[in-house]
């Protein structure tokens, strides 16, 4: 079971949320790339890796028995925070495609590289099953 938390007197949190309460077994999906289950990479977009890296974490997660409203937590790493930034609007719909309305606890990082040279983004998740 998963609770968001969102303090009474905190502003609105937007595509995120502050805090999650989850009791059950967890799962620890390991950092997705925007790549294929064949490991391949059908494009260089930002915006589409982002997509391809969310329909993998969804994969993952319903192949153990759960939906997307059991992921608790997502943390993202980018390579260019400036293809993040110019990108929100369609981030946002594309995340809404994959995962809906549900806003786990979420940080994103801005790191120097990622071990693919093709990958733009990573994103590594838990889960919580009843």
């Amino acid at each position: 079971m998963v609770k968001v938390i969102h303090p009474e007197d905190w502003a609105t949190a937007k595509g995120y949320a502050n805090g999650v309460i989850a009791e059950g077994k967890i799962l620890f999906v390991g950092g997705q790339i925007g790549w294929t289950k064949d490991q391949i990479f059908e494009t260089d977009d930002f915006v589409g890796q982002v997509r391809q890296t969310l329909e993998n974490i969804v994969g993952v997660v319903e192949d153990a028995g759960g939906k997307v409203e059991n992921i608790a937590r997502m943390t993202w790493f980018i390579k260019d925070k400036q293809a993040y930034v110019a990108s929100q609007r369609e981030l946002g719909q594309v995340y809404r495609d994959v995962l809906g309305r549900h806003f786990p606890a979420m940080s994103l990082l801005v790191v120097a590289d990622l071990l693919e040279d093709r990958a733009l983004v990573e994103i590594e998740a838990t889960a919580v099953f009843d």
